[in-house]
């Protein structure tokens, strides 16, 4: 199989969309398009026509751009069927069950909520990719707006427990923030020590921090270590559930 050809476009101030080109089919997704412009833009500077829009949950910051680029190009919209009423101009809603497929590109859909009821992933398998919207950053996770604890941690196990060679591409560039927090929950991690001097190299010089992988994630991320016992301790909650290390992580998180 050939792997997908995938490109960042930065959007609004700091949103990351992603445009995945099928060499095989000459298909191309844009992937939560906040805007439109620089979505045209970015494809017609590769010589690639959008054929599909892809969105992981209803926000405004992943999904603005879908009726604007639909007009432009007839890109087929594709969304969560879990709330399919919340993504403007949806032709085609995807569930796990349905799984997603662009030419000879293959997505499995995962089915994460938390930060909204009804949000998902596009795990391209082939081209060890992960499409995770909000739900997980580098170094961070998306806000409970619409979830709970229990809810995001098992989530966030979902995702977890892909290959560690997949390649994490969250929404926004957030990675320098995020480790910023990190580094008061956790801060004797070394390989988070590590991640976040990189950062820092790479957002001096104004580059993206994205993707990360996960293996890089499950050992410097604190969302992702909330059922480490060490962890535990250092919160002062030795022996709790880990769905309840990880909210006070996130309520950290929230007031920092």
């Amino acid at each position: 199989m050939t792997p997908l050809e995938i490109a960042l476009v930065p959007l609004l101030k700091d949103n990351y969309g992603y445009l995945l080109h099928e060499p095989n089919s000459g298909l191309t997704a844009v992937l939560d398009p906040s805007e439109a412009e620089p979505v045209l833009e970015a494809a017609a500077a590769r010589g690639w026509r959008l054929s599909h829009i892809l969105n992981t949950h209803h926000h405004g910051d992943h999904c603005g751009g879908n009726v604007e680029l639909k007009a432009a190009t007839g890109a087929r919209v594709v969304g969560p069927a879990y709330d399919r009423a919340r993504i403007p101009a949806i032709d085609e809603a995807v569930d796990e069950a349905s799984g997603f497929q662009m030419g000879d590109a293959r997505a499995r859909v995962l089915f994460i909520p938390g930060h909204t009821r009804g949000h998902i992933a596009f795990w391209f398998e082939g081209s060890k990719a992960l499409f995770c919207g909000d739900t997980l950053f580098s170094l961070g996770c998306g806000r409970m707006f619409e979830g709970d604890p229990v809810m995001m941690w098992g989530s966030l196990l979902k995702l977890r427990a892909l290959p560690g060679e997949t390649r994490i591409y969250c929404g926004h560039e957030y990675t320098e923030a995020n480790a910023r927090f990190a580094l008061t929950v956790d801060p004797d991690n070394k390989a988070l020590q590590a991640r976040s001097a990189a950062v820092k190299s790479l957002r001096a010089e104004n580059k993206p921090t994205i993707p990360s992988t996960l293996a890089e994630e499950r050992a410097a991320n604190p969302f992702l270590r909330a059922d480490d016992a060490a962890m535990a301790q250092r919160l002062g909650l030795a022996g709790r559930p880990a769905h309840e290390v990880f909210g006070e992580i996130r309520r950290r998180k929230d007031q920092f």
